[in-house]
């Protein structure tokens, strides 16, 4: 029998396309899609829908109950850019709708949960390259707290109640189907859409600053693979290093001269500067390699190429 699955911010950049992707496998009717608003019409047109403030409990308990769902995946979050202009509603956000569901899965509601976490979890004083899985965390965004904080209730969750909860930590997702929602790395989608539209980038990280990146398919891969994996085979239960690429501004401005040599890039860094330089500039996911066998498809290369080629379909559209 097929899981019945509730997607908690099913509207946002990952939660759109994780979507999409756990109808395939699992069934459309068979994935409830929710989120606060009703904003992708194209994704609440395309199977169950409800309406759903990740805030709320007892909304989500008895959505739960009504469409007898075991499995959530809570995508609902205020990312790192937008957490640092409201910084008491990204903790209200992130950390009490993590709660609610890991509170459903303690008391049996739910029997499976699946929660990102990020590479915001990490610091000036964590090492920069190759970061390890187990290493020192001190974040300086509150959305980085609220990742830091929740990795260690997940792992409480699982050690005293037994609850199946699984994470990974997000690098930079780079996607062409939906835009990115106030994150730091968002540079990197936005400088694909601008080179289509505009033939140039002004970027708000220095040319320099290398961020460990990853396409959407991968990431879209590496979740659903986790939640697949056998649950024995899973030592780390509070969030899995995930890695794929990493690169600068000057080296994907590169990737897209290399398809569009007119393209022009300048650089004025912001507010946004001093996040990305508080977080690794690539990452050590060995232990996610060795658990549950990941491995991404995607280089920059290759991932450049579908991005303009998808955006271009886009815009003439």
């Amino acid at each position: 029998m097929s899981s019945k699955i509730l997607i908690i911010g099913a509207c946002g950049q990952i939660g759109t396309e994780l979507t999409i992707k756990l109808r395939e496998i699992h069934g459309v009717d068979n994935v409830i899609a929710s989120d606060i608003n009703t904003r992708n019409l194209d994704l609440v047109n395309a199977g169950p829908f409800v309406i759903l403030d990740a805030k709320n409990f007892n909304a989500i308990k008895d959505c739960c109950i009504n469409h007898k769902i075991d499995t959530v995946y809570l995508m609902a979050a205020l990312l790192s850019a937008t957490g640092e202009k409201y910084p008491m509603e990204a903790w209200d956000l992130n950390m009490n709708s993590l709660f609610h569901v890991l509170n459903l899965a303690k008391s049996k509601q739910i029997k499976k949960v699946f929660w990102p976490s990020s590479i915001a979890v990490f610091g000036p004083s964590t090492p920069r390259t190759q970061t390890p899985q187990h290493t020192i965390c001190e974040p300086t965004t509150v959305y980085g707290i609220t990742k830091q904080v929740g990795e260690r209730w997940c792992e409480y969750y699982h050690e005293k109640y037994g609850v199946d909860v699984r994470s990974i930590r997000y690098p930079g997702i780079i996607s062409h189907k939906a835009m990115p929602g106030g994150g730091t790395t968002d540079y990197a989608v936005e400088i694909y859409h601008e080179a289509i539209k505009e033939g140039k980038y002004e970027s708000f990280l220095s040319e320099n600053t290398h961020l460990p990146m990853m396409f959407m398919d991968d990431a879209i891969k590496a979740t659903t693979e986790i939640m697949a994996a056998n649950s024995e085979h899973l030592s780390i239960r509070s969030s899995y290093n995930l890695s794929a690429i990493s690169f600068s501004p000057k080296e994907i401005a590169e990737s897209i001269q290399a398809e569009m040599p007119n393209f022009k890039i300048t650089f004025k860094p912001d507010f946004r500067q001093a996040i990305a330089d508080s977080w690794p500039s690539s990452i050590d996911d060995s232990v996610a390699r060795k658990d549950w066998n990941w491995s991404h498809d995607f280089n920059l290369h290759t991932m450049t190429k579908v991005m303009l080629r998808e955006l271009a379909k886009t815009y003439k559209s």
